[in-house]
Formats: C-alpha cells, structure tokens, sequence
C-alpha cells in the first residue's frame, strides 16, 4: 500500500487509490455490521445482568451503534466525495484496525462460557479498560466516534474541521495501538489536507438548502402502516467503489435508510449546475451495490400504501424500467419524500418534462382546493386525506406559470383537531394554531405568515367563500368560531378586496 501512497501527485496514483477503495469502503460496512451485531449481543448480556449493572453497559451500546451508523455514513459519502478519499486513507487505516480488534475482543469475552455472564462483563470492561490508562470502555468507542466524525468533516471539505482535533485523537489512538501490539500504520500525508480548498468550496455555500432541514424537523404526527412493503433496489448497480467519478464539487443533502439500513438513498447537488442526484445502496448477502442517476432521469409513483416506486427510462430497451422500490413506516415520511423528490426533479434545469399525474400522491383524496395570497405570493392551497390512514395535510403550490402544481410547502393536520386549533380572523384571514410547514423552495418565509402572541399559522384566501368553505371542513360550529374571533384590523381591508 505504501509505494502506491507516495506517488499520490501522479494520475496514475489516485487510480491507484480509486482501485484501493473498494476494498477500503467494503471495510468500513464490514466492521458496521461486526458493530451491530456486537451491539445486539451486549444487549442480550445487560438483559441478563442485575440492574444496577446497567447504566455503563448500556452506554456502551449507544456507543458502539453510533460507530456502526457512522462508518456507513462515510463509506456512502465516499462513493460521492470521491476526489477526497486519498485524503482521508491513511486516517481510515489508523482507527479501523484498531476498532475491529476492539470488537472482536468484546465478542471473545462475550462467548467466553467458562465465566458468569456478570464476571464476562467485569472482566471484559476492567481489562479492556486498563490496556491504555485514562481510556475506559465507553472512552475508547467515544474517542472512536469523535475521529470519525471528523473524517467526515474532512471527506466533505467541511469549514468546520479540525485538523488539531484529528492530530490530537490519532496520537490517542496510535498509543492504544501500541499498547495492544498492533503494528503501525502507514504515515499520514498531510500534505494532501487543504485548508484553502475547503474554505474556497464552502465560501460558494453561503447557505444551506432547503432539502437539508425536511428530515431534520420532528414529525407533528406518526400513522404508520398497517402494512409494510419490501425495499429494493434494480438498478443498473455497481459494486461498491467502482462508480464513475463524480464531480469534484458535491453537497449532500438527505439521507434516508430503509429496511434496518439493508437499502440507503442519498440526495446530493453537483454544485456546479445545481443538479440534484439520487445515490441508492443496497446489500445483498455482504456485497454492497450502488447506483446513481440524476434526478431528471427517473420518475416516482405511489405504488401501494407504504411504497414509493422510482422508475427510469432504458435508452437501450426503449421502456420504463424500475430504479427502486422504497417502503416507508409512516405516511408523513412517505409524503415529505416525495414531495422533496418533485421540487428538485421540477426545479433542476435538467428537467425536460414531467407527467401531471407525478404532481398528486396515488391514495390520497382532495377535500379541498383554493388560491391564497402566501409571502407575498399566489398558491393553490389544497387539503388531502389519505387513504391508508386517515391523515389529512395542507399542501400548498404554486398556483401559475412553468412551475405550475410545484409543491412549495405542506403540513400534517394534528388528528382529532377542535374548533379551537382554526380561528377565523376576518371574511378571508384563517389562523391555525399548531402548524408547522415543511417548506419546499428556499424563497419562501413560513415566518412571514406567523401572527399573534402565540404565532398562529396565517391563511389569506383570495374571497371570503374559500375561507368558509375552509372552515367548514374542521369546524363543526362555524358560526361560533367566526364570532369569537379577536377584531382585525385588516377586515376593512378584506371587505374592500372583496367588494372588488
């Protein structure tokens, strides 16, 4: 490995290391899956142990599945980020050696059946924790985990990395190597760390987009599925590591896993022309395959309740093939995925057309439409209840031109709702107490509709029929509702639109 490492400058070495990584990304799943099933075991174990016995074993195991997702997480970001895996090499070298025999020497406590399971535990923290002083058990995986995350901090050119924080935990690690008689580690290239790229990159993202924040917002509600589908993945795929090159300039924005993470989907944005990809992995026995299309080459459907169906066009066969089928557990899920997949699709400038049938959710019935005046712009406000589970949603697009049914925001409506959650402020303003949209296009302010002490969620409708028609499909008593309502000074003002 070596010899190939020192000529890293050549083109004929980062071939060298794009030949390397496959074995290299392999790895990373492979100890991911040697965690999680150590995970599972000391969960066996502490079930077994007395209660006060607890509390350290299970921060271990948080810890410890946190190093599997984690190692996951790089080696999909890898296959993305792949100009910067000589950088990040070595460094991988360094911890995984050392984690794996880690893990495997807490499974060999573990097994060990000439022991009590309370003396394995004992026996297993005491020892492993005394090899380096001051390095507990749990220390070890935390110092694990920390060195990860700043791997990925380095593979995605992150402003944020710590270059004296990784020094810092490799010196610990090396030591921990040592002490355990693990042989060294090829030497770290710093030289192949850029501070100035990484600053120069992010200096193009002044901000963040607004694919990042819709997974990140706690779900209002959860109906799940009555009935699960199956994830798959069709392809064409790839052996892990032996994707094509992807361009040098990527950000991710979503990740999503399905089926205990057997099948992973990636949206990233080649940053040079904004164009949104997909990146879906799946594994089959212990082989990982990925494949990658941009968003503009597939199309997406409700195919049953919980599934969604990505589907692409075979140049060669000249028919619709299928790409991927992903099973969700809850409806909202479900609709923020879709709805996320539209808008990119929709907006990217790679886009040639798109089917109207791919603009409405299968299974999902309208109650409701109207136009509404919403920051500052004209959308088509509609209500949708699904089929599956009974759930209603708001769903608001943009009401004309070449951007026509895009969907700009939607919010789940709290099941069991009372009169109270929808307060009638004028012939057109409606307020809705406990709504929180997941907004779609980065131009839209969901704060500009917040008003009152308690920021209740404003609609403008564009005539007052709208609003009552609105009102009467949450309020059982409209008439109280609207006479309760608080004066608002802009009623004079709706009266005038009105009357116009």
């Amino acid at each position: 490995m070596d010899p190939i490492l020192q000529r890293n400058r050549t083109p004929s070495a980062r071939m060298a290391v794009q030949q390397l990584s496959p074995q290299l990304l392999n790895g990373c799943f492979l100890e991911a899956d040697r965690a999680d099933m150590v995970g599972l075991n000391l969960q066996g174990l502490r079930n077994c142990l007395p209660e006060q016995l607890h509390p350290h074993l299970s921060g271990i195991i948080e810890e410890i599945y946190n190093t599997s997702r984690l190692l996951r997480d790089l080696a999909e970001q890898a296959q993305i980020h792949v100009s910067q895996l000589p950088a990040v090499f070595d460094y991988l070298n360094v911890v995984l050696p050392c984690l794996c025999k880690t893990l495997r020497d807490i499974m060999s406590f573990y097994e060990d059946k000439s022991m009590s399971k309370e003396y394995r535990w004992r026996t297993m923290y005491h020892k492993l924790g005394s090899e380096l002083p001051g390095t507990t058990l749990p220390a070890r995986f935390i110092m694990y985990n920390q060195f990860l995350r700043l791997l990925q901090e380095l593979l995605t050119r992150s402003p944020n990395f710590d270059l004296n924080g990784m020094e810092s935990l490799r010196i610990r690690i090396l030591q921990l190597r040592a002490a355990r008689k693990i042989p060294p580690p090829s030497p770290i290239r710093t030289d192949l760390i850029r501070r100035d790229e990484a600053l120069e990159f992010w200096n193009r993202e002044t901000n963040s987009h607004w694919a990042e924040a819709i997974f990140t917002q706690p779900l209002p509600s959860r109906r799940e599925f009555k009935y699960q589908g199956c994830s798959d993945a069709f392809g064409p795929l790839q052996k892990l590591g032996h994707l094509p090159p992807l361009p040098r300039d990527v950000k991710i924005l979503i990740k999503r896993s399905f089926d205990n993470d057997r099948i992973s989907v990636i949206f990233f944005l080649q940053l040079r022309d904004q164009a949104p990809s997909l990146l879906i992995r799946s594994k089959v026995a212990s082989q990982n395959w990925v494949s990658v299309l941009g968003v503009h080459e597939l199309s997406i459907r409700r195919d049953s309740d919980s599934v969604l169906h990505l589907s692409r066009w075979s140049r060669s066969e000249r028919k619709v093939k299928p790409w991927a089928d992903l099973s969700f557990l809850t409806w909202e899920e479900l609709v923020l995925f879709y709805c996320t997949f539209l808008c990119l699709r929709v907006r990217s400038q790679l886009t040639l057309n798109v089917n109207p049938a791919e603009y409405h959710i299968r299974k999902e019935r309208r109650l409701f439409q109207a136009q509404i005046t919403d920051d500052g712009y004209q959308h088509v406000l509609m209500v949708f209840e699904d089929s599956a589970t009974g759930g209603c949603r708001l769903h608001a697009a943009v009401w004309e031109g070449k951007l026509r049914a895009c969907p700009v925001w939607t919010a789940f409506i709290p099941p069991n709702v009372s009169s109270s959650w929808l307060l009638r402020k004028s012939k057109r303003r409606i307020w809705l107490r406990d709504i929180q949209p997941y907004v779609f296009w980065e131009k839209y302010r969901p704060t500009n509709q917040r008003k009152g002490r308690l920021g209740a969620f404003e609609l403008l409708f564009t005539n007052s029929e709208a609003a009552t028609r609105f009102q009467e499909l949450f309020a059982s008593s409209p008439d109280t509702s609207a006479a309760s309502a608080a004066p608002d000074p802009s009623e004079q003002n709706d009266r005038a639109a009105d009357a116009n």
